[in-house]
């Protein structure tokens, strides 16, 4: 099987998320969904942006006044403007988080200064929220200038589903940078496509054929840019949500390698299984689970190398509710 990565995957997150008391009141928001087992197998990188542009803790609360296109952060009772101080400590700050190189970044949902959407914007009069489709200063800062990292909310990441995609995401992200850090040839893109090509194809059926075309023409490109058009069509490629059909028809195509393998009795086993995990009989491990013994049995080499049969640690039980 695929060898499962050894290292902690580092990812920004919004210190209170991981405990640290640095709320307006004092308090934390610790996410034991985010702090449990997943945390094991992370490096996590707090940033709480309000307490690194100069505001205290205890301090005021802050929310975004204007429009949504156009706001400002101010303190709710005060009014007082954090907006070009927290721009300013971002435009100083986020150099520095670019030579960590995080693989993702988990933010506090809501918030008017990390929340990645959903965040409540006020008109200047004040009264209910103008908006609730806002974004958080700190957060929009982030996500311009690292377009391709992974990123989700704290709330989101409750759903299972989603869940399960930012974790895929961040563990791809982390073996690009594996790639990138141990000198990119054109031989190492072709093995890292190679691996990843039924998990991206689970994602986004398109960019699987159109990251295949990329490598195939490769040798004629630049390596800088193959390894940049490469990487950002990747990352578009996995933010798509996996789907029951998109797995089906990896379960499949899997199949085929075992067709002059597999006994009658075998075959009919896994076409059960694979029509269970459709109907939503039994989870997707199932079927995974069965198709990685028949790997190890019949000793499929290129199967064994598939990502999409291994793409993150076992105790994750991601795919045990997928």
């Amino acid at each position: 099987m695929s060898e499962p990565i050894r290292e902690r995957i580092r990812i920004g997150i919004s210190a209170c998320l991981a405990g640290q008391k640095v709320r307006y009141d004092g308090t934390n928001a610790k996410a034991e969904h985010l702090t449990g087992v997943l945390a094991d197998h992370l490096e996590l990188v707090p940033v709480c942006p309000e307490v690194g542009c100069g505001m205290g803790v205890p301090r005021e609360a802050v929310r975004l006044v204007g429009t949504l296109e156009d706001n400002r952060l101010k303190g709710r009772q005060t009014g007082t403007d954090w907006t070009d101080a927290m721009r300013a400590w971002a435009e100083s700050f986020l150099p520095e988080l670019e030579k960590v190189r995080l693989c993702g970044f988990i933010f506090k949902a809501k918030s008017p200064s990390s929340g990645m959407g959903r965040v409540k914007v006020y008109a200047e009069s004040g009264g209910q929220p103008a908006s609730y489709a806002g974004v958080g200063l700190f957060a929009a800062m982030v996500m311009a200038r690292f377009p391709l990292l992974p990123v989700e909310d704290d709330g989101r990441l409750h759903d299972v589903g989603l869940r399960a995609n930012f974790i895929e995401r961040i563990f791809t992200e982390h073996r690009w940078h594996v790639f990138l850090e141990n000198g990119p040839t054109m031989k190492g893109l072709i093995d890292f496509h190679t691996r990843h090509k039924m998990l991206v194809r689970a994602h986004d059926v398109t960019g699987y054929r159109e990251l295949g075309k990329l490598v195939a023409e490769g040798k004629r490109l630049n390596q800088d840019d193959l390894l940049r058009r490469y990487h950002e069509r990747l990352a578009r490629a996995m933010a798509l949500k996996s789907t029951t059909r998109k797995n089906v028809d990896v379960l499949m195509h899997i199949l085929g390698y075992f067709k002059k393998l597999l006994g009658p009795d075998e075959k009919r086993e896994c076409l059960e299984l694979i029509e269970h995990y459709r109907n939503g009989f039994v989870p997707l491990i199932v079927p995974v689970t069965l198709f990685n013994h028949f790997i190890r049995k019949y000793d499929v080499s290129y199967l064994r190398g598939q990502y999409y049969l291994n793409p993150h640690p076992l105790d994750l039980k991601l795919r045990n509710h997928a």
